[in-house]
């Protein structure tokens, strides 16, 4: 076969951003001189929140897992050398999708670009956000509104443009099995394909052209041959509805386009070189079969379980995409699945069981009323729970981590320091400076910007009407309004919204059978609350900063529970003030902290000295997230009793600790039996 004859390779993307948006565009301008075809952009987590860097919130949190955009500014100096017009773009963002998109815009005219050929794509799937990740911020009507605005705007004056990709990554990472993955993103897309329909901005005629622009984006975990056969079920279910319910006639139109993301949840931080091997079988799922190939592809690095990639790292997963489509045969062939009834049997089943479950959510209301009652989140969490039980009691297998343990010293982690990549504390003063200078400067030469007042009260004024909103946020972006500005000004009109956190409602997930782990700790938590004379002891679970990565907190809380305490938990988002307020107000026995994003270095000691300043040095506090080693002592010389990391995989074990750092807190002599 000529090699004209062979298959485009998909579209390789590294997710990528840091620190600041010059330090971004080099990494990007590095990327593409390396052979990567497309960007996708990180954000920060204030960005993806809507909050400036100098708001409380974002203490922390700057530049730590994306690039910090807080105005136009920061967007042109994002993409300083790069010709939006020749480039794929993929921007993870949502909350705040409208505004980033504007700033794209606004960039692109200044560089001349026709905005009709801008192509990329924004994800802008809120209901995952209220799922999975927590970076939602307004009520799911409101949230859908900015979704359908962006989605009628696109279609007429950005039509190569993606407005949503319906992502179910991050149901996954949540505990999502194939069938709620599938189910659940194909309810999503139903709502928002549902509302655009209904809401008149969009005439019948274009509804081939939105469904067209609808991608997703998934996830692909280690069981590659199950993986593979939900993208063929995907493909199938897609085509069913768009044609049944949304009469869409060409075949072209109903394609299900997808991007993929391979799995981080399997990625282990005990030998992390097998994450290679996770990655390469990964990668395969979304790849080997033609007929369910993705368009985009992007791979983690082998290190994320220890914290941020390298550019050195993030090249190594570049080629073993290169590798896979330059130099193996893969592209040469058809369809490698054809005729296999091994695929075809377990492709039906997967088929079959996700329509039930989409046919359930339908009856609930729709995948909107699903997320408020709190269904979806209940089921996830249940998921995941399930998940922690199998390999805890070894029926799932994990090399290195329950399986094979013995291992040579790891020359790739010998130096941790050096192997994985830090940001400098310094990046966050220097971008609120940066910030407070284009406040200060922004009405001036060379850029004249109009006063921001004007547009924000035009885009509340349309916010309370009926309007598109897309109109009104260039205003904005063209009049040098910040991020929080903008979703200041939203906030104002449609508040915000605190997502159920699926807990109290997770059925129990492991027995507290006689003889078993989970027995031994309750009978030392209730001996604990008798010694110290209580009914129960009382555990707070808090989410410091802008983290939304709650899944470890969630099944900490569970586990908690089911070992016999009183848990409080209140979800994402809180500052280290109202996490200390509410332990005193709760008169807890411990505190767990969970951080994922990198701030706990700043705000995990802000806990501790509240703590001390109110006089409850009786409280433990633990820790857990991605930590770093060197990070870890600074955390327990300041007084932090444990911390845990990824390689903790045991929570019973993890509840049994936080017992005993209550009896130590409180005096009280070790449990004979250690939990």
């Amino acid at each position: 076969m000529t090699e004209r004859q062979k298959d485009r390779p998909w579209l390789m993307r590294t997710y990528a951003g840091h620190s600041t948006a010059e330090a971004s565009n080099e990494l990007y301008r590095r990327n593409l001189a390396k052979g990567q075809t497309g960007l996708s952009v990180a954000f920060d987590l204030p960005t993806q929140t809507g909050y400036d860097p100098d708001h409380i919130l974002a203490r922390g949190e700057v530049g730590r897992v994306g690039v910090p955009v807080a105005h136009l500014g920061d967007m042109r100096r994002l993409f300083q050398d790069i010709p939006l017009e020749q480039m794929n773009t993929s921007m993870t963002i949502n909350a705040t999708a409208m505004w980033l998109l504007a700033l794209y815009q606004v960039v692109a005219e200044e560089q001349g670009a026709d905005i009709t050929k801008l192509q990329g794509t924004t994800q802008n799937d809120i209901v995952k956000e209220y799922l999975s990740r927590g970076t939602h911020v307004f009520p799911p009507g409101p949230s859908l509104r900015l979704t359908t605005d962006m989605i009628a705007y696109t279609v007429s004056h950005i039509p190569k443009w993606n407005p949503i990709n319906i992502c179910s990554y991050h149901l996954q990472e949540a505990g999502a099995t194939p069938v709620q993955e599938i189910a659940y993103a194909v309810s999503t897309a139903i709502a928002v394909l549902d509302a655009v329909r209904d809401g008149g901005q969009v005439p019948p005629e274009r509804m081939g052209d939105v469904v067209a622009r609808i991608s997703f984006f998934v996830n692909a975990g280690v069981r590659f041959i199950e993986e593979m056969c939900k993208m063929k079920a995907f493909g199938r279910i897609w085509d069913k509805i768009t044609r049944e319910r949304y009469g869409i006639e060409n075949p072209k139109q109903r394609r299900f386009r997808y991007g993929v993301q391979v799995n981080s949840l399997g990625l282990t931080e005990a030998q992390p070189e097998n994450n290679v091997q996770r990655i390469v079988l990964e990668m395969l799922a979304v790849t080997l079969s033609k007929n369910a190939r993705a368009r985009a592809v992007q791979l983690p690095a082998w290190n994320e379980a220890l914290g941020l990639p390298r550019p050195w790292d993030q090249q190594w997963s570049l080629r073993i995409q290169q590798i896979l489509a330059y130099e193996s045969d893969l592209l040469e062939y058809d369809d490698i699945f054809e005729g296999s009834h091994v695929i075809e049997a377990k492709v039906n089943a997967l088929v079959e069981e996700s329509l039930a479950e989409i046919g359930r959510i339908q009856e609930m209301g729709g995948a909107m009323a699903a997320v408020e009652s709190g269904y979806l989140k209940a089921q996830l969490v249940s998921s995941h729970a399930e998940r922690r039980a199998r390999i805890e009691s070894g029926e799932e297998k994990i090399v290195g981590v329950n399986l094979f343990e013995a291992t040579e010293p790891n020359p790739l982690t010998a130096d941790l320091d050096t192997a994985i990549m830090t940001v400098d504390p310094a990046v966050e003063a220097r971008v609120t400076e940066s910030l407070q200078h284009w406040r200060d400067t922004r009405y001036q030469p060379p850029f004249n910007h109009p006063r921001p007042c004007k547009a924000l009260e035009r885009l509340k004024e349309a916010a309370k009407g009926t309007e598109n909103l897309m109109e009104a946020t260039l205003e904005c972006a063209r009049a040098g309004v910040t991020t929080g500005e903008w979703a200041g000004a939203l906030r104002e009109v449609f508040g915000e919204y605190r997502a159920p956190t699926g807990v109290s409602s997770a059925p129990v997930a492991v027995a507290a059978e006689a003889g078993s782990a989970l027995a031994g700790v309750r009978a030392g938590v209730d001996a604990t609350a008798r010694e110290l004379g209580v009914g129960k002891l009382r555990f707070l679970v808090g989410k410091p900063g802008l983290d939304g990565h709650s899944n470890g907190a969630e099944q900490i809380a569970v586990r908690a529970r089911d070992a016999g305490f009183e848990v409080v938990y209140q979800g994402i988002r809180l500052t280290p003030e109202q996490i200390v307020d509410a332990a005193l107000a709760e008169d807890v026995h411990a505190v767990g902290l969970s951080i994922l994003s990198g701030s706990h270095a700043q705000l995990v000691p802000d806990v501790l000295q509240r703590l001390r300043v109110a006089g409850a040095t009786d409280i433990p506090v633990i820790a857990g997230g991605i930590i770093p080693n060197g990070d870890a002592e600074h955390l327990r010389a300041a007084g932090v009793a444990a911390v845990f990391t990824p390689k903790d995989f045991d929570i019973t074990a993890i509840i049994g600790r936080i017992v005993g750092e209550i009896r130590k807190a409180n005096k009280l002599d070790p449990l004979e039996v250690p939990a």
